[in-house]
């Protein structure tokens, strides 16, 4: 196994492992993964469109529409009109806001903690090599399925 197999396998597992612990701490706030994802990404407070979370937190179309409606149906989300399309911005209510900062408030916690952590012992720049990672992932898992389909 070469070095830089063996550096992208330990960065498979790490990332595997934090979606993990997201999956199982969701479970013990008994809410739906994807729902918590769902929140924490409405919990900026800007408008989202479906498409756009489906695109930026990689939720598949027809468990964001699920979600969405199971959050409708709560009374923690609503569906606006957008200007001159189809596409409609959720939004979270009084009460979805109310919801969202106690659900999130031990997830914030948690990763406040670790991420002061992660500081001490490395610098900021990690979180942008994390990303630049996966930047660089994704255009060469598209180079490679665009080869594809040209072979």
């Amino acid at each position: 196994m070469n070095q830089d197999y063996a550096l992208i396998r330990r960065l498979m597992l790490a990332n595997t492992r934090i979606d993990g612990a997201y999956y199982f701490f969701s479970r013990r706030l008994g809410i739906k993964e994807n729902i918590l994802t769902l929140l924490y990404a409405l919990d900026d407070g800007a408008p989202h469109s479906q498409k756009q979370i489906c695109r930026d937190w990689l939720i598949p179309k027809t468990t964001i529409n699920t979600n969405v409606r199971e959050l409708v149906d709560a009374g923690y989300v609503m569906l606006y009109s957008g200007a001159g399309t189809r596409e409609k911005t959720i939004g979270l209510t009084d009460a979805g806001k109310a919801y969202t900062e106690k659900m999130m408030k031990r997830v914030y916690e948690a990763e406040q903690a670790a991420i002061e952590k992660t500081l001490r012992r490395y610098s900021a720049e990690f979180v942008e090599a994390m990303d630049y990672f996966a930047d660089c992932i994704c255009s060469e898992f598209q180079n490679r399925l665009a080869e594809e389909t040209h072979d």
